[in-house]
């Protein structure tokens, strides 16, 4: 018999951050379930669910709300998850946010509580995900968090959200190194520009469109499911021998000058 090491069937996980049909945590959960995958998904809070609990009905995919700044969110979604799945195989971290004043302004000028909450919400989440959800991944699996090119070079427009993903990709190697021998891998994957309600809030992001374009090696931007499709790679057996890597998944731009 053949093993299929693409395949998620028989998988269990857990997807934080749908916001709409558009959303790159709808891309990967959506296509993770066509893979055979059971799947809990969560959005902000009850005035997004309309938006995507449609899209999860028709999936077959359990929703709930969390807000990872509220206490104890993270942690009641985790207990779902589990209490419904069994166990966890991989987990994708899909949110990201900052204070429009302090996203749009100079860097330096950012405020400390803007820079602080852009911090608790884009990259420290992702420690205290990976520290409640490692107990339940007990046959190993994937844990993956988003990123952009904006965390290695300094870009217009990107401001604050670039040292705050930075410090995202460099949480992903200390994670993978401290949960390696549970056999859990982790990764950034690194998307080019795509519409997404998030990407929406950044000043001049139809700009940084139409760069990305201009310079990518295959001159155009990538789809909604090409970056599902690295994601679902990645939480499948076929990455076994992956772990800590920021991937890019951008048409070739972090590749250029």
């Amino acid at each position: 018999m053949t093993t299929d090491y693409f395949s998620l069937a028989g998988k269990k996980g857990l997807i934080l951050g749908l916001a709409n049909e558009h959303s790159i945590a709808w891309g990967c959960a959506r296509l993770a379930r066509e893979q055979g995958a059971e799947i809990v998904a969560s959005c902000l809070n009850e005035k997004a669910r309309p938006y995507v609990e449609p899209l999860t009905t028709a999936a077959g995919i359990d929703l709930l709300t969390c807000d990872v700044e509220q206490e104890g969110e993270v942690q009641a979604l985790v207990e779902h998850a589990v209490a419904k799945l069994g166990r966890l195989d991989f987990v994708v971290h899909s949110i990201a946010w900052a204070p429009l004043e302090d996203l749009h302004g100079r860097v330096i000028d950012s405020s400390r509580t803007g820079f602080s909450r852009a911090m608790e919400v884009s990259c420290h989440s992702f420690a205290t995900l990976a520290r409640l959800c490692a107990p339940h991944m007990t046959q190993g699996g994937s844990l993956l968090g988003m990123t952009y090119q904006g965390a290695d070079v300094a870009m217009p427009h990107y401001g604050l959200m670039g040292p705050v993903k930075a410090a995202l990709e460099s949480l992903v190697r200390y994670v993978a190194l401290e949960l390696g021998p549970q056999r859990i891998r982790v990764h950034a994957v690194s998307p080019g520009p795509i519409m997404t309600r998030a990407a929406s809030g950044i000043a001049g992001f139809d700009l940084m469109l139409e760069g990305a374009i201009a310079k990518a090696p295959l001159g155009r931007l990538v789809t909604l499911d090409e970056i599902a499709r690295l994601c679902v790679f990645l939480c499948s057996d076929a990455a076994s021998g992956m772990t800590g890597q920021t991937i890019y998944v951008d048409a070739g731009c972090h590749a250029v000058a």
